[in-house]
């Protein structure tokens, strides 16, 4: 293991999946561009692929010249083929524990004891391809901005990612769980015949200015870490209000007023983990402590 090995490992634990033929194995991994324009209106896809210069300079000396780049509108898609027996490929198998889609990964516990560097760079390589940052993204007051990491289907990757950024003191503010009590927690799409709509992709939301130690390889997303994290600092600060103390909290140092909501329908659905499967939750933080993301995992 070395920090571009943590890196890659990051990009495919985040969105790659893996091929293998008899003699060959292919791994491909995405990068959404989730819109056309950046922060600055700048074409998104311009940026990417600038970013790829830098990209390859991280994994280049792990994948030689093998590493090819393919564009979209809507995605770009980062692929490199080794033989079965090339070492690269059997650690990252290793690692991953033979899963074949970033939907069944899951980060190994003896990670989390990995040196600070490695777990830095794993979790910028997942936040190049699951992150993003944008105006949008704020929390009640428009200069609270946050990062977001879109994670589909894989419950258990929200878990791990949430305590990988606890192992190096960054704390989630929000998790948006594909859960009916949380994405329609007053069945207002229910009662509208819709549903299955909270069958979505969980997001991992942390504050700006506490990604920064993560940050993006790709150009336009730390552009907008950089700039929408200046803006939470000169918001709070405008206010009166310590930067540190309203934006350095664990959910378990905050106090939880939870509102107290109906059951949904959805609650017993085969899409929901068995261990919270049934159960009804008031609250995001319920949820992340029976999956596994609690004080006590630190």
């Amino acid at each position: 293991m070395n920090n571009e090995m943590a890196y890659l490992l990051g990009m495919i634990m985040g969105n790659g999946e893996i091929k293998r033929s008899g003699t060959a194995t292919t791994i491909s991994i995405s990068i959404p561009h989730k819109k056309l324009m950046t922060e600055n209106d700048e074409k998104v896809s311009v940026y990417v692929a600038a970013s790829v210069t830098y990209i390859r300079q991280v994994l280049e000396p792990l994948l030689s010249k093998d590493l090819s780049f393919v564009p979209s509108k809507s995605e770009s898609i980062i692929t490199f083929t080794k033989n079965n027996e090339d070492y690269l490929i059997r650690e990252i198998l290793q690692f991953v524990d033979n899963a074949v889609s970033c939907e069944t990964m899951r980060i190994p516990q003896d990670f989390y004891k990995d040196p600070f560097s490695y777990r830095i760079h794993f979790l910028r390589g997942f936040a190049d391809v699951t992150g993003y940052i944008r105006k949008s993204n704020y929390y009640i007051d428009k200069y609270m901005h946050r990062v977001y990491l879109e994670i589909p289907h894989n419950w258990y990757m929200v878990v791990d990612i949430s305590n990988l950024l606890a192992s190096v003191d960054i704390p989630v503010q929000n998790i948006d769980w594909a859960h009916p009590n949380i994405r329609d927690g007053k069945l207002t799409k229910y009662k509208q015949g819709k549903k299955s709509f909270w069958k979505k992709e969980h997001q991992v939301k942390i504050y700006a200015n506490e990604f920064i130690p993560v940050g993006f390889q790709v150009i336009h997303k730390n552009e907008a870490l950089l700039q929408l994290s200046e803006e939470l600092k000169r918001g709070l600060e405008k206010e009166g209000k310590n930067v540190e103390e309203t934006t350095h909290k664990f959910y378990w140092d905050r106090s939880n007023n939870k509102k107290i909501k109906p059951r949904h329908p959805g609650e017993n659905d085969d899409f929901i983990p068995r261990e919270i499967r049934g159960k009804h939750y008031d609250s995001w933080t319920a949820i992340a402590k029976d999956l596994g993301y609690e004080e006590k995992i630190q």
